[in-house]
């Protein structure tokens, strides 16, 4: 079973960084309340298309734990029956979570194929988890990192569910977002323990400890990016144009953006220095690539008004850049050459 865990694995994480794009996409349509229950959607496996589906039908048979919106509150059928004639209050009571009870078929349906992609990628971490057991006498800290993966997984779902339920809590959005970072550093842990034919790089004290801290940068950058997203959200649901969503922005926003030169300066230093000292960090080049593409994203969605797409595009490309600077670390701590 060995020759499939490190394929495996790879579509495992493949997959995580689909569910963040998705969750991403989420947000930049306004979908994260399309399913205001979880994990159903509506009360269904499958969630509605159309809004009728969602009323109060004579003669139809409900199944418990069906939803139905009625006098726009979100209503439970507390058992299976067949309705009568009338609406009978006995059979249904409040969904007690939040008040929140609007049907948009395409929100709905985007926050549904978020949940799939979730869906698909808790299986391929538990296929990896199982596939890992090839390794119990070879190295079964293998099997341990791929079990936390799998908890982490587990863990991630349920602050999902916690986010639906609290209306989109900024916080708890942000806690979900380090969250997939975690489970993207573990999983980028269990590829690299049993990845073969390794490049050669040079251990390098002084790199080393910068290389921590661009990481650390990193996730500072991407949690005051959240929170200067989480006011641009709120203003957007006013109704107000893309032109005004930065027009009095707050002082995350001033600090978000003047933090992002700090971050380049401290990246372009870790690529002078890989150079020089001629270290072997190949990916430091991707480094700054990505980087290069978060800043320019940053200033289109300024000067040009959030185009549509650069919001998702920002925030896929800050988590591909915090898996490649994760990556270079764990090269840089299993090295033997010392300079």
């Amino acid at each position: 079973m060995q020759k499939y865990f490190l394929n495996s694995a790879k579509i495992a994480l493949v997959l995580v960084y689909l569910v963040i794009f998705a969750g991403a996409f989420v947000r930049l349509t306004g979908s994260g309340m399309g399913c205001p229950d979880w994990p159903k959607c509506f009360g269904y496996y499958i969630p509605p298309t159309e809004q009728k589906e969602l009323l109060f039908t004579a003669g139809k048979e409900y199944d418990k734990g069906q939803v139905i919106i009625k006098e726009e509150s979100l209503l439970v059928a507390k058992t299976d029956f067949i309705s009568k004639a009338t609406f009978e209050s006995s059979n249904w009571e409040k969904y007690t979570k939040h008040d929140y009870a609007i049907f948009n078929p395409l929100h709905t349906w985007i926050e549904y194929i978020n949940r799939l992609f979730g869906a698909l990628a808790g299986i391929a971490c538990i296929v990896t988890f199982i596939l890992s057991f090839s390794y119990w006498k070879e190295n079964k800290k293998i099997i341990l990192l791929s079990f936390l993966v799998c908890i982490l997984m587990a863990f991630q779902a349920w602050l999902g569910k916690t986010v639906v339920d609290s209306v989109l809590s900024p916080f708890k959005i942000t806690v979900h977002m380090l969250a997939a970072l975690l489970i993207v550093a573990m999983q980028l842990i269990v590829i690299y323990a049993v990845q073969k034919n390794r490049k050669t790089t040079v251990l390098n004290t002084k790199f080393n400890w910068i290389l921590m801290l661009s990481l650390l940068l990193t996730i500072i950058q991407i949690v005051l990016g959240t929170d200067v997203r989480e006011q641009v959200d709120i203003i957007a649901k006013t109704g107000a144009p893309e032109v005004l969503w930065l027009e009095n922005p707050s002082i995350v926003f001033y600090i978000h953006r003047s933090f992002s030169i700090l971050v380049l300066v401290t990246n372009l230093y870790l690529f002078t220095l890989n150079s020089k000292l001629a270290l072997g960090f190949s990916k430091i080049k991707w480094v700054i690539f990505l980087l290069s593409l978060e800043i320019i994203s940053g200033i289109i969605m300024y000067y040009f008004d959030f185009p549509f797409g650069t919001q998702t595009i920002h925030i896929v490309i800050a988590t591909l850049l915090f898996g490649v600077q994760f990556y270079i670390i764990l090269e840089s701590k299993s090295k033997t050459v010392i300079q």
